[in-house]
């Protein structure tokens, strides 16, 4: 296995090491302008760190798709490496599921809160554990690592080049045909979709997303509210 990590045109690498967190880093060099498609990653021995770079051309509320679009893009990474026996799917607040336990999860941050204002820049970023925390997984029954899941062939620097190369592929398809075709992918990857969940506190029944990605939960009266994508916004 090499380290070596080869990223798309109209994308770039940045390498971070040992306790380096790739999202904040990823958050610092956008704060200083660096350019969009910059892929800041962390290979390390127990996981797997990643966060890109956007400037976004729309408002808030409709840039944070790129949230469930690189969550898209690492599913058919995944999908496409590991053995097809292994199930990925995705929840809707950034957790990623392997074999229907949690196994990472995505973050999202940017320069400025107000989802009608363009924001100067945006950072999607994902941590995958490759390695469980203990020899005991049985105490943790839901929550996994990769090499736990038959995934132990899955090499993590090809493994981050499909991610980019899947990811770039639905940004460009978000940009010209609209979201259509992403949100028809996502559903089909999307947890718990129609059962009862709680999610930013509320109960009910997960029914969908509407347009922008927002959440559509059903309480036991039957009245379906809105949980904005812009919830899950992490303040930089």
């Amino acid at each position: 296995m090499t380290d070596q990590v080869v990223f798309p045109p109209m994308m770039s690498g940045h390498a971070v090491t040992g306790a380096s967190d790739a999202f904040a880093t990823a958050q610092a060099k956008a704060a200083m302008g660096c350019d969009a498609g910059l892929i800041v990653y962390n290979l390390g021995a127990n996981s797997l760190s990643a966060a890109l770079v956007f400037a976004p051309e729309v408002p808030l509320s409709r840039a944070m798709s790129m949230l469930p679009t690189c969550a898209v893009g690492f599913q058919n990474a995944l999908g496409a490496l590991a053995p097809p026996e292994v199930a990925v799917h995705l929840e809707w607040s950034g957790g990623i599921r392997v074999n229907g336990a949690r196994c990472g999860t995505f973050r999202v941050a940017a320069s400025d809160t107000n989802v009608d204002e363009v924001p100067d820049w945006l950072v999607v970023g994902f941590t995958l554990p490759l390695w469980p925390e203990s020899d005991r997984p049985g105490d943790t029954p839901d929550a996994t690592a990769l090499y736990a899941e038959g995934c132990a062939d899955v090499e993590v620097p090809r493994l981050l080049e499909a991610w980019a190369r899947h990811t770039l592929n639905w940004i460009s398809r978000w940009e010209q045909d609209g979201p259509r075709a992403l949100h028809e992918e996502w559903r089909g990857l999307a947890h718990a979709m129609g059962e009862e969940i709680t999610q930013n506190g509320e109960a009910g029944t997960f029914m969908g997303v509407d347009e922008d990605f927002g959440m559509l939960l059903r309480d036991s009266d039957g009245i379906t509210q809105l949980i904005p994508l812009t919830s899950l916004l992490e303040i930089s």
